[in-house]
C-alpha cells in the first residue's frame, strides 16, 4: 500500500517542531525532522513573539525534508491559541504579534464587565474567563491604542498567522479561533455585539472555516527557495489541544482526556456546548473541536511551575534529568503539602520555588526545604488538582467517565500518571505522548480522503502506539 507522508508543524509556547507522519497500510509512523525554540521577546516592557524567527524556523524544516528526499503530501500547523497579527491594508504583518503572558491584560476582565457583565459574556462564547483571553487583549490594545491595532485591516490567529506566510492566503481556523472569548459556540461564528463592546470592528475577522480545508500551496518563491515543491497547506485543528484530541486512543464516548504539558487541559468531547449556572461558576470553557464536537474543558496550570523550578535550579548549577526528577520525588514521598496550581501567585512569578515555599507557609501546611520536597509538592498538588476538577467535569457531563486518558509529554510522568490514577480513582491511560502531532497529520489524512472519521484516526492511533495502564490504588493514594 502506498505511503503517505504528513507534515506536522506542531509549535507551543517554549519550543516548536516538524514532524513527518507516515500513514500506511492503517499503520501510523512519526519521524521528527527539525526542533527549534520559540521564546517571547520583552521589548520596552510589552511581551512579543519572534514570528519570524518562527517562519524561519518552518522555512529550515521544509529545506530539510527536500535535502533528505522527502516527499510531503501536505502540512499542517498547530499552535498555542488566543494570540494574534494584526495586518495591513497591504497584507504586511504590523509588528510581532503580542503574548498572552504580557501584562497589559491584568485587571482587563473586571473593567470589560462594566461594559458587559461576566455572565452574560459567558453565555455568549461558553469560554473560561482568563485575562489573556483574546476578547480582553484587543480591549485593552484598542485602551492603549495600540499602533497595529489603529492600521490593521485583519486579524489572524497565530497558526493561521503562520500558515499565510506560507501560502499567502488567509483563513480563520475553527478551533483555534474558539478559544478567543469572541466566538459563539452554538453559531460558530463571531459574537459582533462583544467585538462593537471592545472598541473592535468585527469586519477585522472573517468567518471561521472547519479543520481539513485545503488553504492552498506554498507560495512559488518558498517551493524554489526550499526546494521542497508546490506542497498543500492543509487547515488542521489549529488549536494545539485541539489537535492533541483527535489522537486520543478512545474507543467510546466514554472518556475524560488530560492533555498534559505547560499547562493541563482537562475535558470531554460532546456533541453541544454546554453552557450552564455550574459551567459558569466553575469556569468550564467549551472550545470547538473536529467534525463540529466540542471540547468541554478547563485549564489548569500544568508543568509550568516544574519547568520554572528547573530554570532556577540550573541557575545554580542544578540541571537534574528527568529520571532523576521523579527519583527525588519518589524519594520526598512523605512529604505531604499540596498547593492549588491554578492559584494567581503561580502565573508568572520572579521565584517559583519561594512562591511554592511561602503559599505553604500562608496555608499553615509544611514548608519545603529540599529540591525534592519541592518536586513532590508539585506532582502531589497536580494529581490533587485534577481529582477536584476531573469530579466536577463528570458532575456536568452528558455521559459517565469511566477511563481517564493522558496524553502530550506529560503522559511519559509514569509517577504523576499512578498518583493521579489513586487520586481519581478510575484508570490512567496514558499515552501517545506526541499526540498533538499524531492529530495534526490525522486531519491531514482525513483532508486527503484516507481515514473517514475520529473513531477510525483512534483506532489507527491505538494500533500503532503503546499505552500504559495505571491502576488505582485506592488504599493508598496520593499521600
Amino acid at each position: 500500500m502506498k505511503k503517505h507522508n504528513f507534515l506536522a508543524f506542531d509549535i507551543g509556547a517554549t519550543s516548536g517542531r516538524a514532524v513527518l507522519g507516515t500513514l500506511s497500510n492503517n499503520r501510523f509512523e512519526m519521524k521528527e525532522i527539525h526542533r527549534f525554540p520559540n521564546s517571547i521577546l520583552e521589548l520596552h516592557g510589552k511581551y512579543f513573539w519572534n514570528i519570524f524567527g518562527l517562519y524561519e524556523a518552518l522555512k529550515h524544516s521544509l529545506s530539510i525534508c527536500a535535502q533528505e528526499g522527502l516527499t510531503v503530501d501536505s502540512i499542517g500547523i498547530d499552535t498555542w491559541g488566543v494570540d494574534f497579527g494584526y495586518l495591513g491594508k497591504d497584507g504586511m504583518l504590523l509588528g510581532l504579534p503580542r503574548a498572552y503572558r504580557d501584562p497589559y491584560t491584568e485587571g482587563a476582565p473586571e473593567e470589560f464587565f462594566r461594559l458587559i457583565p461576566k455572565q452574560e459574556v459567558y453565555q455568549r462564547t461558553g469560554i473560561q474567563i482568563i485575562n489573556f483571553n483574546s476578547l480582553f487583549q484587543l480591549f485593552r490594545a484598542r485602551k492603549e491604542s495600540f499602533s497595529p491595532l489603529e492600521g490593521a485591516e485583519e486579524i489572524l490567529f497565530i497558526p493561521d498567522l503562520l500558515s499565510y506566510l506560507l501560502t499567502g492566503k488567509r483563513i480563520c481556523e475553527y478551533t483555534d479561533a474558539s478559544t478567543s472569548q469572541l466566538l459563539n459556540p452554538v453559531t460558530k461564528e463571531f459574537e459582533t455585539g462583544l467585538l462593537e463592546s471592545a472598541g473592535i470592528s468585527s469586519s477585522l475577522l472573517r468567518s471561521p472555516v472547519m479543520p481539513g480545508l485545503i488553504i492552498g500551496e506554498l507560495t512559488d518563491a518558498l517551493a524554489k527557495e526550499t526546494g521542497i515543491g508546490k506542497v498543500k497547506v492543509v487547515a488542521v485543528a489549529g488549536h494545539d489541544t485541539a489537535s492533541a484530541v483527535v489522537a486520543v486512543p478512545a474507543t467510546d464516548p466514554n472518556f475524560a482526556y488530560l492533555s498534559s504539558g505547560t499547562w493541563s487541559l482537562m475535558g470531554i468531547e460532546v456533541a453541544q456546548p454546554i453552557i450552564t449556572e455550574s459551567s459558569f461558576k466553575n469556569n468550564f470553557s467549551n472550545e470547538g473541536g473536529i467534525e463540529g464536537t466540542t471540547r468541554f474543558l478547563k485549564n489548569i496550570t500544568g508543568m509550568w511551575l516544574l519547568e520554572q523550578c528547573r530554570k532556577e535550579w540550573e541557575r545554580k548549577g542544578k540541571n537534574y534529568t528527568y529520571p532523576q526528577i521523579v527519583a527525588m520525588a519518589k524519594e520526598a514521598e512523605q512529604f505531604t503539602s499540596i498547593v492549588n496550581p491554578d492559584e494567581s501567585c503561580f502565573a508568572n512569578p520572579v521565584s517559583m520555588v519561594e512562591t511554592i515555599q511561602n503559599t505553604c507557609r500562608s496555608n499553615g501546611h509544611a514548608v519545603p526545604v529540599t529540591d525534592a520536597e519541592v518536586i513532590r509538592c508539585i506532582f502531589a498538588s497536580l494529581a490533587n488538582r485534577y481529582k477536584e476538577v476531573l469530579a466536577l467535569l463528570s458532575e456536568m457531563s452528558p455521559h459517565p467517565v469511566h477511563r481517564f486518558h493522558v496524553i502530550g509529554g506529560g503522559s511519559k510522568n509514569a509517577l504523576l500518571n499512578q498518583y493521579t490514577a489513586d487520586a481519581i480513582g478510575i484508570p490512567v491511560i496514558a499515552g501517545p505522548s506526541e499526540a498533538t502531532a499524531i492529530g495534526n497529520c490525522m486531519v491531514q489524512a482525513k483532508s486527503a480522503g484516507l481515514v473517514a472519521d475520529r473513531w477510525e484516526m483512534r483506532r489507527i492511533v491505538a494500533a500503532s502506539f503503546p499505552l500504559e495502564v495505571f491502576t488505582p490504588n485506592i488504599k493508598e493514594g496520593v499521600k
